[in-house]
C-alpha cells in the first residue's frame, strides 16, 4: 500500500483506476484473478501487469503475495496502548510494531539503492552523518560503528555545525541525512550545501514524498507509521539502525583483510578499557 501512495501522481489514468481499486479493497485483492481485476477496474490485464511492475513486483502474483505479507503482518496484532495494559502487555505490543515497521521497511527499501549506498560509503574518504532530535542517536551509533572499521566518520547532530561541516567537504566525501519525516529543515540544508561541494548526499527517510529526496543522490527508506501514536519513533529508528547494521556487515565483508585489521587495532586500543 506505501508504494501505490508513493507512486500515485506518476501514474496513467488506468494505472490510477487500478490503485484507487486496491487501497478500497486491498482484503478482496488476494483472492482475484489478473481479468478479475482487469475487468473491475475497467481495463486490460496488460494494464495490470504494468501496475504491478511499476510498483517493483514481477507481475501481477507477485504483488497479490506482498499485499498478503502486508495484511498478515498488520493484523497480527492489536498494537493500540489501552490505560489497562500492564508494562509486560506494553513490551509485546511494541514489539509488534518494531516487527511490523521492519517487514514494511523490507518492502519499501530499493535493494540497488542499499548496495549503492554501501559501496559509496565504502570508497568515501570521509563521512558524515547528520541527525538532530530522535536522529542524532541513530548518527552517533552509525558514526562508531564505521569508524570500528577505520572509516574516517563523524556523527554531527548540531544544526550549526551540520552546515559548517558541510560548506568544508569536497567529491571524496559522503553526506548522510537522517530524518523520518524527510521535512526537517536543517538536515535538508546541511545536504543541499554538501551537494554544492560535490558531495555524494545519501538520505534516510520514511517512504513518502518529501523536501529531503530533492537533495539525495541515494534514497533509503523506512516504513514505520509509530509516529502517529508515540513521539519517541522508536519502531523507526530501530528500522534505520537495521539499514546502517546491514551496510556496515556488507563492508567488513567486502573490506576482508583490511576490515579485519581495523576491527583488531580497534579491540586493541579499546582493551585496556576494561577490567
Amino acid at each position: 500500500m506505501h508504494k501505490i501512495r508513493f507512486s500515485y501522481d506518476d501514474m496513467g489514468r488506468s494505472e490510477k483506476r487500478i490503485a484507487d481499486y486496491v487501497l478500497n479493497n486491498t482484503q478482496k485483492i488476494v483472492s482475484l484473478s489478473i481479468s478479475e481485476l482487469a475487468s473491475n477496474c475497467g481495463s486490460g490485464d496488460a494494464t495490470v501487469v504494468r501496475f504491478a511492475r511499476r510498483l517493483g513486483f514481477s507481475g501481477y502474483q507477485a504483488l497479490k503475495l506482498g499485499i498478503a505479507a502486508e495484511i498478515n503482518s498488520s493484523s497480527a496484532i492489536d498494537s493500540t496502548i489501552e490505560k489497562n495494559d500492564s508494562c509486560y502487555e506494553i513490551f509485546v505490543k511494541r514489539i509488534n510494531d518494531i516487527s511490523v515497521s521492519l517487514k514494511n521497511t523490507e518492502s519499501v527499501l530499493d535493494t540497488k539503492q542499499l548496495e549503492l549506498a554501501a559501496n559509496t560509503i565504502m570508497n568515501a574518504k570521509r563521512v558524515v552523518i547528520f541527525g538532530l532530535g530522535n536522529s542524532s542517536a541513530v548518527a552517533m551509533d552509525a558514526a562508531h560503528k564505521f569508524s570500528r572499521l577505520g572509516l574516517d566518520s563523524q556523527a554531527i547532530c548540531d544544526n550549526h555545525m551540520q552546515a559548517i561541516i558541510a560548506s568544508h567537504l569536497d567529491e571524496n566525501a559522503v553526506c548522510i541525512g537522517i530524518s523520518h519525516s524527510g521535512s526537517s529543515k536543517d538536515i535538508v540544508e546541511a545536504l543541499k550545501i554538501a551537494k554544492t561541494k560535490n558531495s555524494k548526499t545519501i538520505c534516510i527517510t520514511n517512504y513518502g514524498n518529501s523536501p529531503i529526496l530533492a537533495v539525495s543522490d541515494i534514497r533509503l527508506f523506512t516504513q514505520s507509521e509509530e509516529t502517529k501514536r508515540s513521539i519517541l519513533a522508536m519502531s523507526s529508528r530501530i528500522a534505520q539502525l537495521t539499514i546502517f547494521d546491514a551496510i556496515y556487515t556488507y563492508i567488513v565483508i567486502n573490506k576482508d583483510d583490511e576490515s579485519v585489521d581495523a576491527i583488531f587495532n580497534t579491540e586493541n586500543a579499546l582493551q585496556y578499557k576494561k577490567y
